[in-house]
């Protein structure tokens, strides 16, 4: 099968998923592979394509509220503060779902993963298609996620129908989720939407493990919770597991990745500066480019320094543990 089109036509892009097709698009997150959510046909394609378990729940994403009282049988008050201080944005709230919601979106779990973008092709597109898309991230599971049109070509541009081009992310890492079924509501997976964003609004937020562990109740709950997962091929290792004058005696060719640069002499072949001026903002928009440059390197190990555990830092620190080679 031949690689699909890479478009900036919106219309093209909405008529391809009416049709059943499954298109790629920009979001102010990741590029997402969306399906339309109502199309159980045209949802099982985003879990052929992606190579995805079944067991993993998709978001749904929305661009009209209208849809949100289709697909969420219950919007307490608490999530309606946070829609109206975040949506549109990167935060995703898990709902009890309708019974219009197929079980495939959610993995046969009485909630659904719903958000609403903030990306102006994304609305766009959503508006014009009039239909809530399923939208994981656009990339084989488990592997990096896509922040450019070319991301998503090198490794689906064979699997799929259309990738709509809507230019570089600029949050860089997936959206946050937040499971409202509970009381307080819980921290599901770090993102765009910081914590400490939320707890203004709300207050307290429960949270899954701080090491980034999820039992398998709570994995099945979101995506992006699985033990390993964002990650590349080359081997990756936090600084904190690993004794870098050992690895530069080893003859490795070896990579890092960090905030703003570390003092290592010629110990790497390839480095990555996420953001030299310390900006956690910057260093998200840079971070999964970032890592597939290094994974390109023809390197033998990439170390990883981790960023304090505060605002995105908490949601780049979870995509990093999640990224180690077991």
């Amino acid at each position: 099968m031949p690689a699909c089109p890479i478009t900036t036509d919106v219309n093209l892009a909405a008529a391809t998923l009416r049709d059943g097709g499954l298109v790629a698009f920009g979001t102010e997150t990741v590029y997402g592979l969306g399906a339309n959510a109502l199309d159980t046909k045209a949802v099982a394609r985003i879990f052929e394509a992606k190579n995805r378990p079944h067991f993993d729940p998709l978001i749904v994403h929305i661009a009209d509220a209208k849809w949100l009282s289709k697909l969420a049988a219950e919007v307490s008050p608490l999530a309606e503060q946070l829609m109206e201080a975040f949506w549109p944005g990167p935060l995703t709230l898990v709902l009890p779902k309708t019974d219009l919601v197929p079980d495939l979106v959610t993995s046969g779990l009485p909630s659904v993963a719903v958000r609403m973008p903030s990306h102006p092709q994304a609305r766009e597109l959503l508006l014009k298609v009039d239909l809530p898309i399923a939208a994981p991230s656009a990339n084989p599971f488990g592997q990096l996620s896509p922040t450019t049109a070319r991301h998503v070509a090198a490794t689906l541009g064979e699997r799929i129908d259309l990738i709509l081009d809507g230019g570089p992310c600029l949050v860089g890492v997936e959206s946050t989720v937040l499971l409202m079924t509970e009381s307080p509501p819980r921290l599901l997976r770090h993102g765009g939407v910081t914590q400490e964003q939320l707890e203004k609004v709300i207050g307290p937020v429960g949270t899954v493990s701080p090491t980034g562990d999820a039992t398998d109740s709570e994995a099945a709950l979101s995506p992006g919770m699985l033990a390993q997962h964002y990650a590349p091929r080359t081997p990756l290792s936090l600084i904190d597991d690993v004794n870098l004058e050992e690895l530069s005696r080893s003859g490795k060719r070896l990579g890092a990745i960090s905030l703003s640069g570390v003092d290592a002499g010629s110990a790497f072949a390839h480095e990555e500066i996420l953001a030299p001026n310390g900006d956690l903002t910057t260093a998200a928009a840079e971070f999964f480019a970032a890592l597939r440059r290094l994974d390109a390197g023809d390197l033998d190990q990439i170390v990883a320094w981790p960023f304090s555990e505060v605002g995105l830092g908490r949601a780049l620190n979870d995509r990093l543990r999640r990224a180690c080679h077991s």
